[in-house]
């Protein structure tokens, strides 16, 4: 399948998908009809060529499916379904849907992202109605077989269907905290892609591009929601670093990167994002983040890091959001621009109060940091003996070769 069939199914899917759950009502189904019609197209568009209504086939395919599906159902469900409507239907595709394009998206991303779910349901089942991608794609993402993510996927859409969720946009203060919900699985999803938390790659661009293409797209729905546009900005601004991450499949550190490879049309992007919404009210943790982002880019210009400026930065981060990578973040950028003198005390005082290196979801990322820390201070035999636990507690093999590789270099 070629990248441009792959790119018009992720795009045309929550459209699709859109047409069916208006008409049945049944997003649980809906869902599965979809699936099977992006899968047809899979297999017959590289053979046969795009149609020239590519959604109006797919609407076609998934309600012939849908069709099935709820009759199978219908003994269960006790729902008669008139088949002369539903073929009508299939004959006239809902041409309405094909101009609420950005409507559909929405109230699928919020409808996803419902509360009734726990986050990795919100962004599996985010990533299979909304970003178009298979069950075995999203399992693979995650670490996790294909049947696993399938069961899961399931029990979040029979999750959706107990609690009522209707497809509908949620208003007031519903909807705000769905958009809130909607936010932090898009930044769950990028974050996955930027550092994959196992594999034998650093990164997967499949999730990072479909994190920064489904928040575009929330973006352009709702342009005055100004942490939506500070999240934008985050994943661009850490998105143009990704070439110089990397050397012949190695981890390289952001200070030792080659900033030149940095991607001046995403820093150009971001930063005038930020720029344009930083002063509209105080200022949320995305923000934040991409101020810091920016911060770092700033560098491509001036040759010099603000570390001064970014550990304020992640002092106000934290007072706002005190999570363990963000301290741990905090850290590094005190470390930096007062010394890792500094630094180690700092991270002493956390470990004292939150205890950042026994907690199993901390350990290895604070164990990383106190060896580079550890380092820098002259002490290599504890900085090495930290590298080395620190390697054995990751998933991702470029990070384990680079940290083995620093223990090694020390010895």
């Amino acid at each position: 399948m070629t990248r441009e069939i792959e790119d018009l199914l992720r795009a045309e899917a929550p459209q699709v998908l859109g047409a069916l759950v208006r008409r049945f009502g049944r997003f649980d189904i809906a869902e599965d009809a979809v699936q099977e019609a992006l899968l047809a197209a899979t297999r017959i568009w590289p053979a046969d060529g795009v149609p020239d209504n590519p959604r109006s086939w797919l609407i076609r395919v998934a309600y012939r499916r849908m069709v099935d599906l709820l009759r199978a159902d219908q003994a269960r469900r006790r729902r008669e379904l008139d088949a002369g409507t539903a073929e009508l239907a299939m004959a006239r595709p809902d041409r309405a849907a094909q101009t609420r394009a950005t409507d559909d998206s929405l109230t699928l991303l919020l409808l996803c992202c419902h509360p009734v779910l726990g986050h990795t349901s919100q962004v599996a089942l985010t990533l299979r109605a909304v970003g178009g991608l298979t069950t075995a794609e999203i399992a693979h993402a995650y670490g996790t077989s294909e049947a696993t993510m399938g069961t899961r996927i399931s029990r979040a859409k029979q999750q959706l269907a107990k609690a009522g969720a209707r497809f509908t946009l949620p208003t007031g203060a519903d909807r705000d905290s769905r958009i809130a919900a909607v936010l932090q699985v898009l930044y769950l999803v990028f974050n996955e892609g930027y550092t994959a938390s196992a594999g034998t790659d650093l990164t997967r661009v499949d999730l990072t591009g479909e994190a920064i293409r489904l928040t575009r797209l929330l973006h352009a729905t709702v342009p005055d929601e100004a942490e939506v546009t500070g999240l934008l900005a985050l994943m661009l601004l850490t998105e143009s670093r990704r070439a110089a991450r990397t050397d012949a499949g190695e981890l390289i550190p952001l200070a030792q990167q080659d900033i030149t490879q940095w991607d001046r049309e995403m820093i150009e992007e971001g930063t005038a994002l930020i720029d344009a919404v930083w002063n509209h009210g105080p200022a949320g943790p995305y923000r934040i983040q991409a101020a810091i982002a920016a911060t770092h880019a700033a560098a491509t210009k001036t040759g010099r890091t603000d570390w001064p400026q970014i550990a304020m930065l992640y002092l106000w981060l934290e007072r706002l959001t005190p999570t363990p990578p963000v301290q741990l973040a905090r850290v590094v950028a005190v470390a930096h621009a007062h010394g890792p003198a500094r630094g180690l005390a700092l991270l002493d005082d956390l470990n004292r109060h939150h205890h950042l290196d026994s907690n199993p979801l901390t350990r290895q990322r604070e164990h990383a940091v106190r060896a580079h820390l550890l380092q820098q201070t002259g002490d290599n035999t504890g900085a090495a003996e930290l590298f080395r636990r620190a390697a054995e507690m990751t998933g991702n093999q470029v990070e384990q070769r680079y940290l083995n590789d620093k223990a090694d270099r020390l010895d």
